[in-house]
């Protein structure tokens, strides 16, 4: 690897774009499952060019390369299991930042206990409406009208480690949403309650068309300490975050942290921000293909997803410099032709691009999503003392 020379790295976490289920999927009852390679078989004539040119082909052998990109540098692929206990946002998102994390955060497919409700009450003064498993976008078309009634959030979870509000932003603004979020963190930052995220959902309309806003922010939990965010801040590099990714570090250890509305308001924010990257890390999550379509199980909604992020990769790659590397990965599986609405237990992708890769198109795998923070750290050339084991050597001239 060449030393003494400003680098980048952008990497593009797709969301839930899981390549099939890990050997111990059965333990999370996900066994077969496989988001991409489920897509491919119901849409066998879908193009992604420069996808399958940077390897994902050799991944995903359902999806055939038809249309060849040109591509002017070699591509390193491989597969990585996630190390971690759990398939999360937050879990998968912290492995690959060198964080493991032993213990799952708790779900609660009854909703949530009465004591828990009771100290919420308590802090703010505030009671809620609903306090049930659901859909998002279901239950605020359900109980939107009481809620503006009554002024009562509207409270609910998921098959994740979450807990959800959401507020028309008329009866309860968004900064005041934030704040009940904010306080419910601290409540449920430890103990039996310790959920991974807390989201404030606003939403705006009339009854029956509700409609929720680009306003969503998540409250995770701390950030524990090493992690390569941190190694890099600490070393003078610069961290810019694009999506939730802010939301899902706390807010901590980056230089700079855009969120956006959809994944090609993502795609847009990176080309952005990537012009204003002189040395360090571009980290972006691309939230629609676990939002919008791994969720409500769309499969079709979500190959074309594929296909239009495939048409701005291709462009992003013409944009890059020379000491600059592209990473594709993901963070856990939803594959949306399995059963249920929860995520899945998956493989993910390693699709590195740039000057100087070697090629290997033999599909390396990595025992832990950390190996790629430990490989970064040596790419560029930080100190290191999170989870993971570096492969820079295996990857780079």
């Amino acid at each position: 690897m060449k030393k003494n020379v400003k680098k980048k790295a952008i990497l593009l976490v797709l969301d839930s774009a899981g390549i099939g289920a890990l050997p111990d999927a059965a333990l999370y009852g996900d066994q077969g499952a496989n988001t991409l390679g489920r897509i491919a078989e119901a849409m066998p004539s879908l193009e992604l060019p420069y996808l399958n040119g940077l390897g994902l082909h050799f991944l995903v052998p359902q999806f055939v390369q038809r249309k060849k990109a040109v591509l002017k540098n070699p591509c390193y692929v491989g597969r990585m299991a996630e190390c971690s206990n759990g398939k999360d946002t937050i879990t998968g998102h912290w492995e690959l930042m060198g964080i493991l994390t032993e213990e799952p955060s708790p779900t609660f497919p009854n909703g949530f206990p009465e004591p828990l409700l009771e100290q919420i009450a308590e802090r703010t003064g505030v009671t809620f409406l609903g306090n049930e498993v659901a859909s998002g976008t279901e239950i605020i078309q359900r109980l939107g009208a009481t809620h503006v009634q009554t002024g009562k959030p509207i409270l609910y979870t998921s098959a994740d480690s979450v807990l959800q509000i959401a507020a028309h932003e008329d009866i309860l603004p968004v900064p005041q949403l934030y704040r009940l979020c904010a306080a419910i963190r601290e409540i449920t930052s430890s103990g039996p309650y310790k959920v991974g995220r807390v989201i404030a959902r606003p939403f705006i309309g009339q009854e029956g068309a509700y409609q929720r806003t680009t306003n969503r922010h998540d409250f995770a939990l701390p950030v524990p300490s090493p992690n390569l965010l941190e190694s890099l801040l600490q070393q003078k590099k610069q961290v810019l975050s694009v999506g939730k990714i802010g939301d899902i570090f706390s807010g901590i250890h980056f230089t700079q942290a855009v969120h956006t509305s959809d994944n090609g308001d993502g795609m847009e924010q990176t080309s952005k921000l990537y012009q204003q990257l002189d040395e360090g890390l571009l980290f972006v999550n691309l939230v629609d293909f676990d939002m919008k379509y791994g969720h409500r199980r769309d499969i079709w909604g979500y190959g074309h997803a594929l296909a239009s992020f495939d048409e701005a990769l291709g462009q992003l790659l013409t944009e890059i410099d020379d000491e600059t590397i592209v990473i594709i990965t993901a963070d856990h599986g939803c594959d949306p032709g399995y059963q249920g609405t929860d995520h899945t237990r998956e493989y993910v992708p390693l699709l590195i691009y740039g000057k100087g890769i070697r090629a290997n198109q033999c599909i390396a795998e990595r025992n832990s999503f950390a190996d790629l923070a430990a490989t970064l750290a040596q790419y560029f050339s930080v100190v290191y003392a999170a989870a993971g084991n570096s492969f820079a050597e295996e990857v780079f001239l």
